[in-house]
């Protein structure tokens, strides 16, 4: 018996996925390194980030194989085929957390990144058919925008940004770096809680994450301590995150704290720690029931808006003590699945941890992130039956 062109058996399963997202991974997901080459890290940069091109033909990852993890190179893999092509080379980064902040830009045409040369600081844009490299920006760093984008976010250096103290954001269609949003603009609105958070010092914008529909932005706010010694968690005091709408060139929402935040896909609400949604333009807020919230996460939603996806300690959800572990888990709450628990006490030997940072594809079947077990960080891919 068929029905609208399926088997039966196959329509009771698409309808009961449909009422329940979570069931496309109640099976055992295929799980394995994106990579096949072995004796070096390789890194994707954050769960902000989907490492995968938006046609889903290629990953976007860091390798190195210093064990410090922050020097090595800008790559892309074929994923049918597994070759690999290397985008830059030598690149010296912040450290192995968030690598080069490789990203996907022009709906895969380019990749977007930085690093330092000299202690100076560049943001670098690739051309992904002609291998063509542009300086686009100096004593900057990038932030996150979208790969089915041209608008590529950056600031000034946490640590000592200079006058870079605003949000810029280079087009790539236009060649054109733009002012988008100013820190006057933050301290005229929450000057109080700057000044009682950072103790008056200056402050710049920092880690601007631009929404799916490219039309508002999140960032943190950084003070620094000055010099260039960017390797160290006292070089600035950062805290806090600001949502900008570029329609209404306005700051509209705000939160003294940031715990990991991500955009959710309709880009009016912001999924944080603790399986929180904030809906930025009431203001209200909803946390999921049911789920757990693993220590360490750093959260984010599926493309079609059902699952969301982190990672953290797996303590309460019965594994070992100390051990991490990546899980899913349905959007309205009750249901989830860790789909891989693991050490999380080896790999990169940077001075700021790498952690798994999980990121689902844009088709939201396959899942990206980073395991720090034995002597490397691999990039892993889970992938639903």
């Amino acid at each position: 018996m068929k029905r609208l062109g399926l088997p039966l058996a196959v329509l009771i399963t698409h309808l009961a996925q449909a009422d329940d997202p979570i069931a496309a991974w109640s099976k055992d997901a295929r799980i394995a390194p994106v990579s096949a080459v072995v004796g070096r890290h390789t890194i994707h940069s954050y769960y902000v980030a989907n490492p995968e091109s938006p046609d889903g033909n290629q990953v976007l990852f860091f390798s190195s194989t210093d064990r410090s993890g922050y020097v090595g190179e800008v790559r892309l893999l074929e994923r049918a085929t597994g070759k690999e092509t290397v985008l830059a080379d030598n690149v010296h980064t912040e450290d192995a957390h968030r690598v080069a902040c490789q990203q996907w830009l022009s709906n895969g045409k380019r990749v977007a990144f930085h690093e330092v040369i000299d202690k100076k600081w560049r943001v670098v844009v690739v051309d992904v058919a002609t291998l063509a490299k542009t300086v686009v920006a100096e004593d900057r760093q990038v932030g996150f925008g979208r790969p089915d984008g041209d608008l590529l976010p950056m600031y000034g250096c946490h640590w000592n940004p200079g006058p870079h103290r605003d949000l810029e954001v280079w087009d790539a269609k236009t060649g054109r770096i733009t002012t988008m949003a100013k820190i006057a603009e933050v301290e005229a609105k929450y000057g109080d809680w700057l000044t009682k958070e950072f103790a008056g010092k200056p402050c710049s914008i920092f880690f601007p994450v631009l929404s799916p529909d490219w039309q508002r932005v999140f960032f943190k706010i950084a003070a620094g301590n000055g010099g260039d010694n960017f390797m160290a968690k006292s070089a600035s005091h950062r805290q806090g995150i600001v949502c900008y709408d570029f329609a209404k060139a306005a700051c509209v929402w705000w939160r003294g704290q940031w715990g990991h935040p991500g955009w959710t896909p309709d880009s009016r609400h912001i999924f944080e720690v603790g399986n929180i949604t904030f809906d930025i333009d009431t203001g209200n807020y909803t946390k999921l029931k049911d789920v757990p919230n693993l220590s360490g996460s750093h959260p984010s939603v599926s493309p079609d808006g059902t699952l969301m996806v982190t990672d953290g300690m797996t303590e309460k959800v019965g594994d070992r003590p100390n051990d991490w572990g990546v899980m899913v888990a349905d959007m309205n709450g009750g249901k989830w699945k860790v789909l891989h628990s693991f050490e999380q006490n080896g790999g990169a030997k940077s001075w700021r941890r790498n952690d798994p940072h999980p990121a689902f594809s844009a088709d939201g079947k396959r899942i990206y992130y980073n395991v720090s077990e034995g002597e490397f960080t691999t990039l892993m891919v889970a992938e639903r039956p």
